[in-house]
């Protein structure tokens, strides 16, 4: 009997932790497992808001494969995913090079939802990679350096960041943090600056609870920034964004942080997607496919009350923890255990010592909601790479 291939797509959260538990589970030659991932690092999208605001350098939001992979029981294959074949059971690369699988696990992440808003995707930067927040924390930047020179342009210190749930707060929280910094750099006056946070949900942060966004409206007010909640963006231009209430705000970047949907390649590639996300079964396959499982935000999961998951970096760390587990045990002829998701609370940053959580019926504020999220940083990076990479990356 031939080797098993396992083929993984993506080294994000739901890929990589896949990986790791093959690589720590399985014996040598049991399987040949494959991972494919576009970059030679995994990173951290929980941290990008950091280094798109240059309150921290994009380099401390990733880490190498080669520091975490063991290259003797992972094939690791650096490459851009253009097409998956499951009927063949073959997965195309850019290159040409044409992978065959008899295990696979797509984990290809997600993309900007711009919901048919005009103009979005040309004019606007969006927090999804490396590469992009690099781009953003130097246009920011740009724009404080240019505002010298034509003092009469107001739209180049005007910033728009599009959607007020977790990305864009954090990215609120940082960006007021480093904005007195930028003008003391630039001489500009800070009241020149204006931020605007555009939400068109009735509330900030929707779905969070209401003591707790209050105290997070307010930490970001007192740093600056300005809301416009149920307020929806109607067009986005070069020139700046056009709400739905007629009113027009001039700005030379306009951030987008209102959601993502699953990578387009999945629903192109022929799986039933629900804005581009597979409804998986019980034990992450997809419908029709016994061998083809999703993780992260390709994965669409729905609770009891029949209401989806958000696509967390936490439940894409259990979903590739579980699956790890089922495909060794599928390997070795035994029965795969059920996904059942444990939310161990919810946790989210407002600058330097400032946050926000919930964990069980507990709300946290201020410092204490801060440490806890970096005890949880702490904890992934820990579990990824052990003791010696938490410390080597975690912000004091």
């Amino acid at each position: 009997m031939s080797t098993p291939k396992i083929l993984i797509l993506g080294a994000g959260y739901g890929g990589l932790l896949t990986t790791l538990q093959l690589q720590k589970k399985l014996n040598y030659n049991e399987a040949d497992v494959t991972l494919v991932n576009k970059h030679s690092y995994h990173y951290l999208t929980t941290w990008l808001h950091e280094p798109a605001a240059g309150t921290s350098s994009a380099d401390r939001a990733r880490v190498y494969l080669d520091e975490i992979i063991d290259r003797d029981k992972i094939n690791l294959v650096k490459g851009t995913v253009v097409s998956i074949q499951p009927k063949e059971q073959t997965v195309t690369l850019e290159s040409g090079e044409v992978l065959s699988y008899d295990y696979l696990v797509i984990g290809l992440g997600s993309e900007p939802e711009t919901f048919g808003i005009e103009g979005l995707k040309e004019h606007a930067f969006s927090i999804r990679s490396i590469n992009s927040v690099r781009m953003i924390r130097e246009h920011i930047e740009y724009m404080f350096s240019k505002s010298k020179n034509e003092p009469g342009r107001t739209d180049y210190l005007t910033f728009v960041v599009g959607g007020a749930g977790f990305t864009g707060i954090e990215f609120c929280g940082e960006l007021g943090d480093r904005i007195p910094e930028l003008c003391r750099e630039f001489d500009v006056d800070p009241e020149q600056v204006k931020v605007y946070c555009i939400e068109a949900a009735p509330t900030a942060l929707p779905g969070f609870d209401p003591e707790l966004v209050q105290y997070a409206v307010e930490v970001l007010e007192k740093k600056g920034i300005q809301f416009k909640i149920g307020t929806p963006i109607k067009q986005c231009t070069a020139d700046g964004v056009v709400l739905a209430n007629g009113e027009e705000i001039k700005s030379k970047t306009v951030i987008w942080a209102a959601g993502v949907r699953g990578n387009s390649i999945v629903e192109k590639s022929g799986f039933e997607v629900v804005r581009g996300r597979v409804k998986v079964d019980e034990y992450l396959r997809a419908p029709g496919y016994e061998n083809v499982f999703v993780v992260g935000d390709c994965a669409l999961i729905f609770n009891e009350q029949g209401r989806p998951y958000p696509p967390t970096a936490q439940i894409a760390v259990q979903e590739g923890e579980t699956l790890g587990d089922n495909l060794v045990a599928i390997v070795r002829g035994e029965l795969p255990q059920k996904f059942v998701p444990h939310l161990q609370g919810t946790l989210a940053s407002l600058g330097k010592g400032e946050g926000i959580g919930q964990v069980g019926s507990k709300k946290l504020f201020g410092p204490t909601a801060a440490l806890m999220k970096k005890a949880s940083d702490l904890r992934y990076l820990h579990k990824i790479g052990g003791i010696g990479l938490a410390l080597k990356k975690v912000k004091l």
